[in-house]
């Protein structure tokens, strides 16, 4: 039995399902979103939320990563392999999103104590609870070869199926996980390992982009030999949510947060039309 991290453990989760809203949802929305829901539970109007969702052959970029030297040709690859792209508010690299790879958001409280590990470890603490039917072997750690390295990647056998990044907002925090569950992680890496190539095309950087080894990769499918569809996670997560607490509202965007939704959306646009203002 996995260890319930105390960050998990509440009185009622929100969860909001935007998992099956196509390809027409966009990327940008998700972000501002998050924010939205960051603030409105930081201070005490909504409970820890769950948000799902999925995007269609999106290509989210790091800050850093519009910084490539010839980041235009780079995003022009992408697009030819019929990829939209954006450039987040969170940390992180560039990450693959497609109708094969869930997302899901934990927005929690910050109340005093309560630092940025703690988010991140409550993240590795649930997809072990959400998992721990079928595998006992995931780990929390870089795996240095991946597209999006960090600390808190999630991996079996040394290839890595997860990453996980961390928004904090006022008083909320919105940890923030992708979940490779069908198709082929090499794939995606390789994709990912040919921007890159085209990006920076072997000059000296200052900031150290991914060496990515597209091997170093793959979907929970392919690690676990199972056949497990973004539907059967989806339903996974719901069923872990009420264990947990015991209590679940289906709310969505109301009052203040859809104002602050429609700020920080406007926010996220501004941002990317100038950290990609010369890649039309």
């Amino acid at each position: 039995m996995q260890e319930t991290h105390r960050l998990l453990t509440t009185t009622s989760y929100r969860f909001i399902d935007q998992s099956n809203l196509g390809p027409t949802f966009n990327a940008l929305q998700s972000f501002a979103t998050d924010d939205s829901l960051a603030i409105s539970v930081g201070e005490g109007s909504s409970p820890t939320t769950a948000r799902l969702w999925v995007h269609h052959d999106t290509i989210v970029l790091g800050i850093p990563d519009a910084r490539l030297p010839y980041i235009q040709e780079g995003v022009g690859y992408l697009k030819s392999q019929g990829y939209k792209v954006i450039v987040r508010n969170s940390g992180g690299l560039a990450v693959v999103l497609d109708e094969g790879v869930l997302n899901l958001s934990l927005i929690f409280p910050n109340p005093e104590g309560v630092n940025i590990h703690e988010g991140y470890d409550a993240m590795v603490s649930f997809i072990e609870l959400l998992f721990e039917d079928v595998t006992t072997d995931i780990e929390a750690y870089e795996i240095t070869r991946s597209y999006c390295p960090g600390t808190y990647d999630l991996s079996i056998d040394g290839k890595k199926f997860a990453g996980i990044s961390q928004r904090r907002v006022k008083n909320g925090s919105a940890v923030q996980i992708y979940l490779d569950v069908t198709g082929s992680g090499s794939e995606r890496a390789a994709l990912l390992k040919t921007f890159y190539e085209i990006g920076k095309k072997g000059e000296e950087t200052r900031f150290t982009y991914p060496d990515i080894h597209p091997s170093v990769m793959a979907s929970l499918n392919e690690l676990l030999g199972t056949s497990m569809t973004v539907s059967d996670v989806r339903d996974r997560i719901l069923r872990k949510l009420y264990d947990l607490s015991g209590h679940i509202v289906t709310d969505p965007l109301e009052g203040e947060e859809i104002v602050n939704f429609e700020k920080r959306f406007e926010q996220m646009i501004k941002r990317n039309a100038k950290a990609l203002e010369n890649l039309t």
